[in-house]
This record gives structure tokens, C-alpha cells and sequence, in this order.
């Protein structure tokens, strides 16, 4: 049937870390950690998500240390394991990871221009292109809709990855993805059918 929805997935972008302040391009699996402010966002999410009552059939996270610490906070909440997917990691950075936008724009002049204009033909060096990440991302997805069947799922990963989601579930252009806004220790929430998707809610922040 049209409407006979094959996975429904809660995306938690994990809590605040230094680099969150600092607005960096990282892809460092080992740090940096949460701080205190990420630790008190994914108390919060996780809380929300506790409190609705709604049965979740397994958590998944990225492997990460940010996302491993909030599936971490989650799981005790929760009183539910998750599984690591050391697949799920964010976009390779290349030369701009640990760097901020204005630490890029000194050591790259024109850099983030050509980025936020055409991010499907930019790439800097030896970062990932768009259409890889995408596409990489989509597979996994697709991988863990077949494995959960009529499940209800969350995963905890980094705000790319939702974008990417989010990007491919609405068929909007890689162009446009990082117009999504993912904050920290928020749900992003897709019901998945058999040959669309729908965007439930995006980027929603417990009060």
C-alpha cells in the first residue's frame, strides 16, 4: 500500500561540544567531547523522548566520542542499549577540519564563498565530496530501514548526516542541504515508505 510506512527513524544530533561555540569543521571521531551544555541538552531530549511513552525498538549511534557520550545519557534514560555504526561518521573536512569560518576565510580567502555557492562542485582538499557523502549516507539509511521493518528507530549522529537525510527525503538539492538547521541535542524525526519519505519535524528543542 501507498501509505504502509516501512521505518520511522528519530534523528538526535548530539549535545554541545567547544567546537559547537566555535563553529569548526571537525571530523575527528576521538574529540573533542561533550561539555556541560551538550550534556544538559541531550538530558533534555532524551527526557522528551522518555516521557512520550512511545515504544523505541533499538538505538543506533555514531561512533563519535560526542555521539557515543549522548547515546550514552540516552540508554540510562531510557533503560535501552544501542549499537555503534562506525560507518555513520560526518563529512571529511580535508584541509578545513578543526578550522573555523574565519580561521578558513585567512587560509583560504574565497573558500567558504565557493562552499555556500555551489557545494556540488566544491570541495576543499581532501574532504569528501558532497555526492559521496550523500550517497554513503543514504546507503546506511537504506541498510537499517531493511533490517528494522515497521520499527520505530533513533539514531544519534552528527547535524551532516541530517542534512543529508533530510536533503534526500524531501528531494531537495545538495546545493541547498546546509540550509537545514540541525541544532544540538535535537530531534529530526522521517517516517519512511516504500518509495518516499516523509519529514515529520525538524530540528525540534524540547521547551
Amino acid at each position: 500500500m501507498f501509505f504502509q510506512r516501512k521505518c520511522k527513524i528519530t534523528f538526535i544530533k548530539h549535545g554541545a561540544t567547544i567546537n559547537t561555540e566555535e563553529n569548526r569543521f571537525f571530523d575527528n571521531e576521538d574529540f573533542p567531547p561533550l561539555n556541560e551544555t551538550g550534556k544538559s541538552e541531550i538530558e533534555r531530549i532524551s527526557k522528551w523522548i522518555d516521557n512520550r511513552g512511545l515504544k523505541i525498538d533499538k538505538i543506533y549511534t555514531s561512533s563519535a566520542l560526542r555521539c557515543l557520550q549522548s547515546a550514552r545519557i540516552l540508554s540510562e534514560i531510557c533503560n535501552q542499549d544501542f549499537e555503534i555504526l562506525p560507518d555513520l561518521t560526518s563529512r571529511k573536512s580535508g584541509i578545513w577540519s578543526g578550522l573555523s569560518l574565519d580561521e578558513i576565510e585567512t587560509k583560504f580567502p574565497g573558500n567558504i564563498e565557493q562552499y555556500y555557492k555551489d557545494a556540488e562542485n566544491f570541495t576543499p582538499y581532501g574532504g569528501e565530496n558532497i555526492f559521496d557523502f550523500s550517497n554513503r549516507i543514504n546507503n546506511i539509511i537504506n541498510d537499517i530501514i531493511a533490517q528494522n521493518s515497521h520499527k520505530r528507530l533513533v539514531i544519534i549522529t552528527h547535524g551532516e548526516v541530517i542534512q543529508a537525510a533530510v536533503a534526500r527525503a524531501i528531494n531537495l538539492s545538495l546545493n541547498d542541504s546546509f540550509k537545514i538547521y540541525v541544532p544540538s541535542g535535537s530531534a529530526t524525526q522521517i517516517s519512511y515508505f516504500k518509495d518516499w519519505a516523509s519529514l515529520i519535524y525538524s530540528g525540534y528543542i524540547p521547551s
